[in-house]
């Protein structure tokens, strides 16, 4: 690479991250930010991961996996390489290189809460210097590397693309998807200025096999909102054509199997109890809320928005007409809920839609247990609680409940024992939609 047109500050970094000696600090261990550790690691960088949480850091640090599909041995592999948890955010000064893995929240008013970026960006600020470089990843809307953090760079007394480097770089984790690490995931970056960018190129080409550069830091935060707003407008679809299939007494998911043997022009995407997980609930919203700033309305969106939201009452009720003509009220049944994880085989319950089942469910008088062998005990959420623990499915304690909901199709459920034994059978993930007997929701 010809360095004789770049600043020294450029330079100097892009030979470090060459070498792989630069220090790569991680801000945020979760389900970002442990995977790029695990993977940047693996390429002989020294690593330093920060997060607010000591028992975690803890953790970490004693060589347990705080993440399901990452095993310990992944964590004391890289422990032995010389990687570090921390709290103290004060040592973010050691470091060539920051990328910020923060959650990126919507407030009740479905508007951006950018909370957890600033306050990272307000203990980290004080300690920049020439020559590091800065990416964020979480998920915003359009204009926010520019906006608000250049303004802590320059606060700081540095300049973005001479000796200072700013990068928006959006993330694409998909949890548990063993097809697909960290390295094989195409990886986009955009930077503030050209010689950020070729800064933020030199870091992610370094353990990423594939860096597509766009043109600004506002096309890269687009980018990532364009991925998961396709996602969240298509599952809407599928599941505003369930209703209109149950209407008809038709499979929705047979009917979607049959559509998907056309090789063209049709991705399958199949209904559930609604959406979960970090991206596809929260990040559509992040564009419809900038879009209004430029007076756009973006109908489409929110529609799916609104359908997507519906799903959790539309199981309920598809759960009370089963119960009725089954001769028994919700208020006081019992229900178990089997998966509170928002995806298949995982334990992330980041906006489940089990968990808004379950509160519906216990406010309207039913006596509501889960089982999931990926969360023996329901962990404190911000918004929601329940003192429970994972029921042990048996033929014993599956007869014991009026009903039974299918939310998450964990592998690990042994689906023939719960056909057998549930007096009311709820499948809300087409797996046992060839059955007669169950009820589709």
């Amino acid at each position: 690479m010809d360095r004789t047109a770049k600043p020294e500050a450029l330079q100097g970094l892009i030979e470090k991250f060459e070498d792989r000696t630069a220090r790569v600090g991680i801000l945020g261990l979760g389900y970002v930010g442990i995977p790029l550790a695990i993977a940047i690691a693996r390429e002989g960088f020294p690593v330093l991961g920060f997060d607010i949480l000591k028992e975690r850091t803890e953790q970490i640090n004693r060589g347990e996996s705080p993440i399901k599909h990452f095993s310990d041995e992944d964590i004391a592999e890289i422990l032995a390489a010389g990687f570090e948890a921390t709290t103290e955010f004060n040592r973010s000064g050691e470091c060539d290189a920051l990328i910020i893995c923060v959650p990126t929240p919507l407030y009740g008013s479905r508007e951006p809460d950018l909370s957890f970026v600033r306050a990272t960006m307000d203990v980290i600020a004080p300690h920049f210097r020439a020559g590091q470089l800065l990416s964020l990843e979480s998920t915003t809307w359009p204009g926010t590397t520019r906006e608000v953090l250049l303004p802590y760079v320059e606060g700081a007394g540095r300049m973005a693309g001479e000796d200072f480097f700013l990068v928006y770089s959006p993330e694409r984790e998909d949890p548990g998807n063993s097809e697909f690490t960290t390295r094989t995931i195409p990886k986009v970056a955009g930077g503030l200025t050209e010689n950020c960018l070729a800064a933020g190129l030199a870091l992610y080409s370094a353990f990423v096999d594939t860096v597509v550069s766009v043109s600004s830091t506002e096309a890269a935060e687009l980018v990532k909102l364009v991925e998961n707003i396709y996602r969240a407008v298509n599952i809407g679809l599928a599941n505003e054509m369930k209703i209109v299939a149950d209407a008809m007494a038709l499979d929705i998911f047979e009917v979607i199997d049959a559509a998907k043997t056309k090789p063209f022009g049709f991705d399958a995407y199949y209904p559930g109890p609604g959406i979960g997980g970090h991206c596809i609930p929260v990040d559509p919203f992040y564009l419809t809320w900038k879009a209004r700033e430029f007076g756009i309305h973006t109908r489409f969106i929110e529609l799916a928005g609104e359908i997507n939201a519906s799903m959790p009452q539309y199981v309920v009720d598809k759960l009370v007409e089963a119960l009725n003509a089954a001769g028994k009220p919700l208020n006081g049944a019992r229900v178990l809920v089997l998966g509170v994880a928002y995806k298949r085989d995982m334990d992330d319950m980041r906006e489940s839609p089990s968990v808004l089942v379950m509160e519906r469910l216990r406010d309207r008088g039913a006596d509501v247990d889960y089982s999931d062998p990926n969360v023996p005990v329901f962990p404190a959420m911000r918004s929601h609680r329940f003192d429970l623990a994972s029921v042990e499915l048996t033929a014993e304690n599956i007869a014991r409940y009026d009903a039974v909901m299918l939310l998450t199709d964990h592998s690990d459920f042994d689906y023939e024992l719960i056909r057998r034994n549930s007096a009311v059978l709820v499948d809300t993930r087409g797996k046992f939609h060839r059955d007669g007997g169950v009820v589709r929701a």
